[in-house]
């Protein structure tokens, strides 16, 4: 028995008190989204086919491939994560709040048998977006 059905959308949200400007340099600038995710070959031009790499460990070399589909400075960025057909979505979403932006975050396309990756992608993104903030913070 499954006691955990997998949502096809992973959904993360944060206040941060910062101006979406701001917010949006950290997630478009490669060596800044270096500091906060992975290193990366990232330009933000719809088309523009890229790859985030981190230390290969087993059953995965590292490498996430990944395309640009929006981008909507300073409020909307998405891209594909993963080989296309197989992998996922992330849209983020950056919209002006009275204490700064309300950050949104989703990756959608989880099926249902991949509840490891969805668990996996919960806790890290989590992380990565605790280190975005960090790294917003640092920004001048």
């Amino acid at each position: 028995m499954n006691d955990f059905a997998v949502p096809e959308t992973l959904v993360i949200e944060r206040e941060m008190p910062h101006a979406p400007e701001k917010i949006w340099r950290a997630l478009t600038d490669g060596p800044l989204i270096a500091e906060w995710l992975m290193a990366n070959d990232f330009q933000p031009v719809v088309g523009h086919k890229f790859s985030f790499r981190a230390t290969p460990v087993p059953n995965w070399n590292g490498i996430i491939e990944c395309e640009v589909v929006t981008v909507e400075p300073p409020t909307q960025l998405a891209y594909t994560w993963g080989t296309l057909g197989m992998g996922s979505r992330v849209t983020w979403m950056l919209t002006p709040s009275a204490s700064g932006t309300r950050v949104r975050m989703e990756q959608c396309g989880f099926k249902p048998e991949q509840k490891a990756n969805y668990k996996g992608a919960q806790y890290g993104w989590n992380k990565f977006i605790g280190n975005l903030e960090r790294v917003v913070g640092g920004l001048q």
